[in-house]
């Protein structure tokens, strides 16, 4: 097998099989470092180069960072990390975020640094107003970052405000080096989506894939008819393959993020990352990626694609995103659906909840 890669901005090459290291298994409410360390090793072994964690994953900075050390190959891999700039209030706040992961992740420099979920362009003002263009700057500068970008899983039209408009013409007067967005078969029309995929790409800016199996749903969480089609598949595709040989088919994706936390779950990640890319979906398989897709849309109570064309609301609420959300509670589970909704509405500078609607 061998690892395929496509080129950031700088000509970096990057795995089209990045390591997500939220999901790292627990043992006693921490990362259980020594299983993390063989899995995690054998996929850089295998070709995997870049590893994403963040500074709201509980312990998994530091998890990360002691793998690295114990393994001394810091060099081998491109490191990303976030600031939750929801949590800061001033470039002071920021700079002690930063050294504390730096010392979490047991080096100097950051090679991709994502503000954490960056919903709307109000947020991305508030943060101009604090100093963190300068901060940012003087970062990249000095090398301690070498990479910026933004990470954006909230809903659908603040997520094609802040792809269009920052990283396309530096309306906000800053140039982008990368995004990171949720994608998957089931989200292809919402969220930032394909067009805002393509619409970053063509500008040349790579785009990260985070959520390529919606946090297992696509696999775990699908609903019993969707399974069954998996079954009598004659070509034995699996559910995990067939989502992210959905990705590696768009050119437009640069890497795509798993959350592995097992060694088979690594191997077979693996194995399709280095069988599948550009052109690789047949006729057979977008047909079963349809025929899965309905299944999972029978279970949709409310029938919104996501396109936006109700908003904005005059009263801020997010439409799309409220109603991908209670679709989600129905399809993936209350507790799932909840959580997104939760994240879709408290992570923003200005409420967007349902309950400010007055029609």
């Amino acid at each position: 097998m061998i690892m395929q890669y496509r080129k950031d901005k700088n000509g970096n090459e990057i795995s089209v099989l990045g390591y997500g290291c939220m999901r790292f298994t627990k043992e006693g409410g921490h990362a259980d470092i020594d299983k993390a360390e063989k899995e995690v090793m054998a996929a850089i072994d295998a070709g995997v180069n870049y590893l994403d964690t963040a500074y709201v994953y509980a312990g998994n900075e530091a998890a990360v960072g002691e793998i690295l050390a114990r393994n001394h190959c810091r060099e081998r891999i491109y490191l990303a990390t976030k600031l939750p700039h929801y949590l800061i209030k001033s470039v002071e706040g920021a700079q002690k975020m930063f050294e504390e992961e730096l010392r979490r992740l047991q080096t100097d420099y950051i090679d991709y640094y994502l503000m954490h979920m960056l919903t709307d362009l109000p947020t991305w003002e508030k943060l101009k107003k604090l100093g963190m263009e300068d901060w940012i700057r003087e970062k990249k500068a000095s090398g301690e970052i070498r990479n910026i970008g933004f990470s954006s899983g909230g809903i659908q039209y603040g997520n094609k405000i802040i792809v269009r408009i920052p990283i396309t013409v530096n309306f906000y007067g800053y140039d982008w080096d990368f995004c990171q967005i949720q994608y998957n078969y089931m989200d292809e029309h919402s969220q930032a989506g394909v067009e805002g995929l393509r619409y970053a790409h063509a500008r040349g800016i790579p785009v990260i894939i985070m959520e390529p199996l919606r946090g297992g749903r696509l696999v775990n969480l699908l609903p019993e008819s969707a399974k069954e089609l998996f079954a009598q598949d004659e070509e034995h595709r699996t559910p995990a393959e067939l989502a992210l040989k959905w990705l590696y088919d768009q050119p437009e994706v640069t890497c795509v993020l798993s959350g592995m936390n097992s060694m088979e779950m690594g191997e077979q990640n693996v194995r399709t990352a280095s069988e599948y890319g550009v052109g690789c979906m047949t006729e057979s398989d977008r047909a079963l990626v349809e025929a899965v897709r309905q299944e999972i849309t029978k279970h949709v109570k409310v029938g919104c694609t996501g396109c936006g064309y109700c908003m904005p609301c005059p009263r801020g609420v997010d439409i799309p995103g409220t109603f991908r959300c209670y679709n989600a509670m129905y399809s993936e589970g209350k507790k799932s659906g909840r959580r997104d909704y939760l994240q879709c509405t408290a992570f923003r500078k200005n409420p967007a909840s349902a309950s400010q609607c007055v029609g």
